[in-house]
C-alpha cells in the first residue's frame, strides 16, 4: 500500500483536475445521470469531501467526530437540498476549502481510524484517501463525458 503522503499527493492531483475541469464548464445544469446535473454531481462530491474534512479535523482536535447518518439515497437527497441555493462557484470554493482542511490535518498521528458513515466501518487514513480519490475520479470521468455529449 502507498504511504499516506503518496495518497495525499494523489488526492491533491485528483482534486486539482476536478477543480480545473469544473471551472471550464459553461453550463453547470448540464444533465449527468437521472435527476443529476454537473452542479448536483459536484455538490455530491462536496458533501462527502466536507464530511471527510470534518471527521479528520475533529479527530485531530481530539473531538468525537459525528459522521453522516442515513441511507445513500437519503444522504444524496439531503445534499441536493442543502446545496440548492448555493452557487456553482461556492461549491468549488467549499470543495477547495475542505481539501485544504484534509491537507492540514490528515498527517496527524492521532488519526488511526476515520469514520465514514454511521453503520459503516471506519477506514484508516490511507484507505480513506484512496477511496476518496477513486470516488472523485469516477465522477470526474462521468462529468467529462456528460459535458462532451452536451457539446456534440
Amino acid at each position: 500500500m502507498d504511504t499516506r503522503t503518496d495518497l495525499l499527493v494523489r488526492l491533491n492531483q485528483t482534486a486539482l483536475q476536478l477543480l480545473e475541469f469544473s471551472r471550464s464548464v459553461a453550463d453547470p445544469d448540464t444533465p449527468m445521470y437521472e435527476g443529476w446535473t454537473v452542479k448536483k454531481t459536484l455538490g455530491h462530491i462536496l458533501f462527502w469531501h466536507e464530511s471527510f474534512a470534518r471527521n479528520v479535523r475533529d479527530l485531530a482536535d481530539g473531538v468525537k467526530p459525528a459522521p453522516v447518518s442515513g441511507a445513500y439515497s437519503e444522504l444524496n437527497r439531503r445534499c441536493f437540498e442543502e446545496l440548492e441555493n448555493v452557487t456553482f462557484q461556492e461549491v468549488l470554493d467549499r470543495f477547495k476549502a475542505a481539501n485544504d482542511v484534509i491537507n492540514r490535518r490528515i498527517m496527524d498521528s492521532k488519526l488511526v481510524l476515520i469514520p465514514y458513515r454511521v453503520g459503516s466501518r471506519s477506514y484508516s487514513p490511507e484507505e480513506h484517501l484512496e477511496v476518496v480519490s477513486k470516488h472523485i475520479l469516477t465522477h470526474l470521468k462521468a462529468l467529462k463525458a456528460a459535458v462532451k455529449r452536451r457539446l456534440k
